[in-house]
């Protein structure tokens, strides 16, 4: 790929597609709150947005991977800039409208951006940094600037909202939105100037023969490999556990009179600066730590956390730097920690040794993480019927999976596939 230095400008435009991932992702669940208000919502409801916004990754996940190997890195991100600016601009005009429904279509078109930049930022990332505990290393960094954007959204949107969920609507969180959009305006600008390279698409070749139809079929790809497959299962399980965490959390602290939307959302954003702390060790340890032991110790502290949070009372406080914070969003918060190096770690370990098959891996993997939409639902249909707290069993389960993938099914059984 280079010298490192020839690198340096693509790294920086990557770390900045992460950033917006995290930013509006965690717009669509901090808005959680807002609707509640604003809309009615019930808890379940309130996920909506999140979830139009994950179930983005089922419907795009493949063709956005078709579209990376046939077009390039270049051209999809500057498509996914585009449709993430109109995605927040449809999120803007919900609060004037007044709208549930355009609110949840506008996080619709969103989740369209967020996967095609997913596509992008996680496999340049993986291939610049060389593959292996390198290339989880510079994951880990591209995730830092990640957790950046996931801090900002909450914070913002709480302290815009005010100190009681009744001031609560779309249109005083419009400030964040508008950020969002610039920022994407820029993002355009930027990548249509910079130089990327192309490692993984179609060579005039492969292009010629697909057009006349002569292509010949490979009888494998990436669902071939064991460990791919439950890799990418694990991320489904993953990122629910990543957005459910803070989400459910929001929801039901921001109704607790003493707590209000404020403090629960800076609390949230705590969480996320946790993930950010969590990958900045990750980036800076990530060569020296195998992926294996990243994800295994990291699964089983977030249980042990999650167990905290369902066991201790509500009305449990404890006084931080002068603040009264409930001990339960404490220990939300101290997930963050946890589930910050996850995602390098599943990727890394998913996609080792796939070669020629790391494009098309890509967007299958990024169709799976529509279980970050999916799973914080359910969770908050649970939390409706059985209690907020009492909901995180769920996350508790996902994680025994993490701990599964780690132990064994991340073994690559499949090394006598050719992948070059």
């Amino acid at each position: 790929m280079g010298n490192k230095n020839s690198n340096l400008p693509v790294i920086i435009v990557m770390f900045a597609l992460f950033f917006m991932i995290a930013f509006v992702t965690n717009l669509a669940g901090s808005m959680g709150v807002v609707v509640t208000n604003q809309f009615g919502a019930s808890k379940a409801m309130s996920q909506l947005g999140t979830l139009a916004n994950f179930i983005a990754y089922a419907c795009m996940g493949i063709p956005a991977g078709l579209i990376l190997k046939r077009k390039g890195y270049k051209f999809t991100s500057l498509l996914a800039v585009v449709v993430g600016f109109i995605g927040v601009g449809v999120q803007f005009l919900s609060g004037y409208a007044e709208s549930f429904p355009v609110y949840v279509l506008g996080a619709f078109i969103a989740g369209f951006s967020m996967c095609m930049l997913n596509i992008v930022v996680n496999p340049m990332l993986n291939t610049l940094g060389g593959g292996g505990n390198k290339g989880n290393q510079l994951i880990q960094w591209g995730g830092s600037c990640n957790s950046i954007g996931a801090t900002l959204a909450p914070i913002l949107v709480g302290w815009l909202v005010g100190g009681s969920i009744q001031n609560a609507t779309v249109a005083k969180a419009a400030p964040v939105m508008i950020i969002a959009m610039a920022i994407f305006a820029i993002a355009f600008v930027v990548i249509l100037l910079t130089n990327i390279p192309e490692p993984h698409m179609e060579t005039p070749e492969e292009k010629a023969a697909r057009l006349a139809g002569t292509a010949v079929k490979d009888p494998h790809g990436p669902l071939s490999f064991r460990h791919f497959l439950l890799g990418a299962i694990a991320i489904f399980f993953y990122v629910g556990i990543e957005v459910g965490i803070p989400n459910t959390a929001n929801v039901f602290y921001s109704g607790i009179d003493w707590v209000g939307p404020a403090l629960a959302g800076t609390m949230i954003g705590g969480y996320w600066l946790c993930m950010l702390i969590g990958r900045l060790f990750g980036a800076s340890f990530g060569a020296k730590i195998s992926s294996k032991n990243m994800l295994l110790w990291t699964s089983l502290v977030a249980i042990l956390f999650l167990v905290c949070v369902i066991f201790v009372p509500e009305t449990a406080k404890v006084t931080l730097f002068g603040k009264t914070l409930p001990l339960g969003l404490v220990f939300i918060l101290l997930c963050g920690l946890c589930t910050s190096i996850m995602w390098g770690a599943i990727f890394n370990l998913a996609v080792e040794g796939l070669g020629k098959y790391t494009a098309p891996a890509s967007g299958i993997f990024m169709a799976l993480v529509c279980g970050g939409g999916i799973i914080p639902f359910f969770q908050n249909l649970l939390a409706d019927h059985v209690g907020s707290l009492q909901s995180y069993w769920l996350l508790i389960a996902c994680l025994a999976y993490l701990v599964y993938y780690a132990v064994s099914g991340s073994k690559n059984v499949n090394k006598d596939i050719v992948v070059e």
